[in-house]
């Protein structure tokens, strides 16, 4: 059984071509053993987080479904966010994955969907015409894309008939992502950090701990924090213990100085990238 929740935290929102997202999400991929997935969202969502993310290539949408039941929440009170994998990226196939996710959810819609990989044999436009028309029809509320390089972005943006709202991408202090986020917010895109602490290494750096230590913070509320502290950045941890769910989203209480920001910034040059599966990542930007 989980222990007493705290008080609910809400996160702040970040806007960009009509959406609202949280600042921080629950993120549920590799997520654990069934008869537990359900009751750790149900547990974010009593600990305040209204943004959820999951995907089909997940496995998780089943019980991101049965956590937002659980819950109790109102719908319209949640911000759902998942994606169609590359396999799906023909419009008949995007289409099927769509219905699939909807139904695997028991969701009619959700507030984000994602590309989530590049597919270089499909022509983007026909992913993208066919993420335009979820959409149009009310099955997404808004729209994106993932794992985008900026040539990709770019032709992204110039080529969707529907405004794209986001780009989430790797991005954590151990990985200089300055032109890809450049390029965001040059296109008005929200930047959403999956693997936001490298699947736990910077948790045991250094200079993030020594800055957590001055704080009373842990290790993953400084590293988390130095990310949404930045302009238009959000971030989708996940967590599988109660107590790091609670820890994750308390990130709004404290501010890094100027000086700490920068120190944690310079780790960047590390440039060491947890999720580059061979058989679908694109050309990575340089920096």
């Amino acid at each position: 059984m989980p222990p007493a929740t705290p008080p609910p935290i809400f996160a702040p929102t970040l806007s960009a071509h009509g959406v609202e997202m949280p600042a921080i999400g629950y993120g549920t991929m590799l997520f654990p053993e069934p008869e537990r997935a359900a009751g750790l969202v149900a547990h974010a969502i009593a600990c305040g987080y209204r943004h959820i993310d999951t995907a089909r290539k997940y496995g998780s949408e089943q019980w991101v479904g049965e956590g937002i039941r659980a819950s109790g929440i109102a719908r319209d009170a949640l911000f759902v966010t998942t994606k169609v994998t590359e396999e799906d990226a023909r419009a008949d196939d995007f289409a099927r994955s769509v219905d699939t996710s909807l139904k695997t959810l028991g969701l009619d819609h959700v507030d984000l969907l994602l590309i989530h990989w590049p597919q270089p044999n499909v022509p983007l436009a026909e992913t993208l015409g066919a993420l335009a028309k979820a959409k149009r029809d009310g099955l997404a509320r808004h729209i994106g894309v993932s794992n985008f390089t900026v040539p990709l972005l770019d032709e992204a943006v110039a080529v969707c008939p529907e405004p794209l709202v986001a780009n989430q991408i790797e991005y954590h202090a151990y990985i200089r992502q300055d032109k890809l986020i450049a390029a965001c917010r040059r296109h008005g895109l929200i930047v959403a950090c999956h693997v936001p602490l490298a699947r736990g290494q910077v948790l045991a750096d250094p200079v993030i701990m020594e800055i957590a230590a001055a704080h009373g913070r842990t290790a993953a509320q400084v590293a988390l924090r130095w990310l949404v502290q930045q302009p238009q950045v959000a971030v989708v941890p996940r967590a599988l213990e109660f107590h790091e769910i609670e820890e994750n989203i308390a990130l709004f209480d404290f501010e890094l100085s100027d000086a700490e920001m920068a120190r944690i910034g310079a780790l960047r040059d590390r440039n060491i990238r947890v999720v580059d599966p061979e058989v679908r990542r694109p050309v990575w930007d340089e920096g």
